[in-house]
C-alpha cells in the first residue's frame, strides 16, 4: 500500500505523521506556538547517512504554517509520499472522507460557522499543502462523517424545526475516526469485523462516548460543538442551557467570557482547581485532596452514566472498548466505571487491567467483553485517504 503523509493543522499548530507500510515506524511531528516568537517543532526524523531514528527540535522564529510545513518536509525528504490526508473537523452532514477540490473548500468554508475554531485552521493546512504538492492527491478526513448514520431521534435537539431544516442546527458527534478505528479493531478481535454492539469510551482532554452496532454509529455523546456530553479535561461537557443567561444577568458575563469559562477553565480543572490531567489529580486524591476526589468523582458518573444511557440505542451489548489518553492508561478509572455499571454484568481482570497503553481484552472472559485498545487516528485517516483518493482496498 501507499505510504500517507496525515496533517492536523489547529490554529497556531500542525501535527503530522508520515505512515510508511513498508516500515514498522512512524515519522512525525508537532510544530507549536507559530506565528509567535515562540515557534517551534519537534518529532522524529530519518537519519540516512546512518540509517536510523532520531528525535528533533528546531526553533522556527516567528514561522508560520506554510513555514513550519516547508521545515517539517524537510525531515521527511528521505522518503516518498503518494497522497494526504487532512483532519477537517467539521463536515456538516457529509458521510465519508472526499477527495479536495475547489468545491470540497468552499463546503468546508460554508460549514466553518459550526466548527469556527478549527474548520478555518484545517483549511490553512490544505491551502499550505495544496501550494508545497500541487500534483499529489489531498483528502479531507471528516471526525463527523462516522456519525452521520444517526437515526433522526438521536442527532434532533427538541428545537422549531425550521432551526435544523434552515441553520443546521442538531447533534453531529466528534471524534468519529478513533471512534470508527477502534470499535473495528475490537469487533476484529472479538472474531466478527464490523459486527455486534460496542460502547465506546474515547477519554483524553477531551472525551466522548460512542454506540456503534454492525460497524456504524447509532449515537454519541458529543453534539452540535464538542463541548455537549462528558466532563473533560477543561470542558464542562453537558450544562443546563439556561447557565448562560444566568451567568449574564447576575454576573454580567458576555458570551464570549461565557464560551471561554465552558471550554478552557471548567471540566476536571474547574472542579478540581488544580489540573486538566487525571494523573495529577489521582495522584491529588491518594494524598487527600478532596477537590482532586470530587472531579474525579465526577468524571466517572457522568462518564458511566454516559455508556449506559449510550447502550440504550444498541440491540444487545457485546462489549466496551477505552481509548484516549485516560482510557489506555487509567486502569484505576477504568475500575471505577466499571463498577458504576453493576447491573451490566460486567468483571475485569484485575491483572489484565493494571496494564497500560497496550491492545487486551479487560474483563475476566464473562459477561460484556471489555477491550483496551489503543486509539489510531492518524492511521485511519491514512486509510480513508487511501481508499478514496488512490482506490486501495484498505476496509
Amino acid at each position: 500500500m501507499s505510504n500517507i503523509l496525515v496533517i492536523n493543522c489547529g490554529s497556531s499548530s500542525i501535527k503530522y505523521a508520515l505512515i510508511l507500510q513498508d516500515y514498522d515506524y512512524r515519522l512525525y511531528g508537532l510544530a507549536e506556538n507559530l506565528g509567535t516568537p515562540n515557534a517551534r517543532i519537534s518529532g522524529l526524523t530519518y537519519n540516512a547517512q546512518e540509517n536510523r531514528q532520531e528525535k528533533f527540535e528546531v526553533e522556527l522564529g516567528q514561522a508560520d504554517h506554510a513555514q513550519a510545513l516547508e521545515v517539517a518536509m524537510k525531515r521527511i525528504s528521505h522518503f516518498k509520499f503518494d497522497a494526504i490526508g487532512h483532519r477537517v473537523v467539521h463536515g456538516g452532514t457529509m458521510t465519508q472522507a472526499q477527495v479536495i477540490n475547489d468545491q470540497v473548500i468552499q463546503d468546508i468554508k460554508n460549514i466553518s460557522n459550526l466548527a469556527p475554531l478549527h474548520n478555518p485552521a484545517n483549511l490553512i493546512g490544505i491551502d499550505a499543502t495544496m501550494k508545497l504538492y500541487p500534483d499529489l492527491p489531498q483528502v479531507a478526513v471528516f471526525d463527523t462523517a462516522f456519525h452521520q448514520t444517526m437515526p433522526k431521534k438521536a442527532h434532533l435537539y427538541a428545537l422549531p424545526r425550521d432551526l435544523y431544516q434552515e441553520h443546521g442546527i442538531r447533534r453531529y458527534g466528534f471524534h468519529g475516526t478513533s471512534h470508527a478505528y477502534v470499535s473495528e479493531r475490537a469487533s476484529t478481535l472479538a472474531g466478527q469485523k464490523n459486527q455486534g454492539g460496542w460502547v465506546v469510551a474515547h477519554l483524553g482532554n477531551g472525551c466522548s462516548t460512542c454506540a456503534v452496532w454492525n460497524g456504524k454509529s447509532l449515537d454519541t455523546s458529543m453534539g452540535l460543538t464538542p463541548l455537549e456530553g462528558l466532563v473533560m479535561g477543561t470542558r464542562s461537557g453537558d450544562v443546563d442551557p439556561s447557565l448562560h443567561l444566568f451567568l449574564n444577568i447576575n454576573l454580567g458575563w458576555d458570551i464570549a467570557k461565557i464560551d471561554q469559562v465552558l471550554n478552557k477553565q471548567s471540566g476536571l480543572l474547574g472542579l478540581s482547581n488544580l489540573s486538566n490531567d487525571m494523573r495529577t489529580l489521582v495522584e491529588a486524591a491518594e494524598s487527600g485532596n478532596e477537590d482532586a476526589q470530587i472531579a474525579i468523582d465526577v468524571f466517572v458518573y457522568r462518564l458511566a452514566k454516559s455508556m449506559a444511557a449510550m447502550s440504550c440505542a444498541l440491540p444487545k451489548l457485546d462489549g466496551l472498548i477505552f481509548t484516549g489518553g485516560i482510557g489506555e492508561n487509567s486502569g484505576f478509572i477504568r475500575e471505577k466505571v466499571i463498577r458504576s455499571l453493576p447491573h451490566f454484568g460486567l468483571s475485569l481482570n484485575a491483572e489484565n487491567n493494571a496494564t497500560r497503553a497496550k491492545e487486551i481484552r479487560i474483563d475476566d472472559d464473562t459477561g460484556p467483553q471489555i477491550w483496551v485498545i489503543p486509539t489510531d487516528e492518524e492511521g485511519r485517516i491514512a486509510n480513508e485517504t487511501r481508499q478514496i483518493a488512490l482506490g486501495e482496498n484498505v476496509f
